[in-house]
């Protein structure tokens, strides 16, 4: 296994790597809405901070070696489903074409008062 650093992703807030991989597969952490560079925790709009979110994973995954077109699933964490439309949009403009496998996840509450977690599996081959 090889853990994955970044700096253009936040730091690691526990114990736990930003990502690792093994197998030819890289395993994101669930990324929130963090600016890597200054720390600034996004409290804006769900479209800003799923922005953010998507882009802290894809940093990760780019950090492994591997892209967005390699990324297989995502499982998104909502603070309130009623926000789904927004985020759905979002996500989808991001992604293009291109459709990973994805779970979505109602949640009470999220760390810090966010709305939205993204984590990935990408494939590095």
């Amino acid at each position: 296994m090889r853990r994955i650093d970044t700096d253009k992703a936040p730091k690691p807030g526990g114990h736990y790597a930003q990502g690792v991989s093994q197998s030819g597969f890289v395993f994101v952490s669930g990324q929130l809405p963090i600016v890597p560079a200054t720390g600034e925790k996004i409290k804006g709009s769900i479209e800003e901070q799923t922005q953010q979110v998507l882009e802290n994973v894809l940093a990760v995954v780019e950090a492994a070696g591997s892209d967005k077109s390699r990324i297989l699933k995502t499982t998104v964490y909502v603070s309130d489903i009623d926000l789904w439309d927004r985020v759905n949009d979002v996500y989808a403009a991001f992604f293009g074409l291109y459709r990973p496998a994805r779970a979505v996840v109602p949640v009470k509450e999220l760390h810090h008062g966010f709305q939205i977690e993204i984590e990935a599996i990408a494939s590095i081959d």
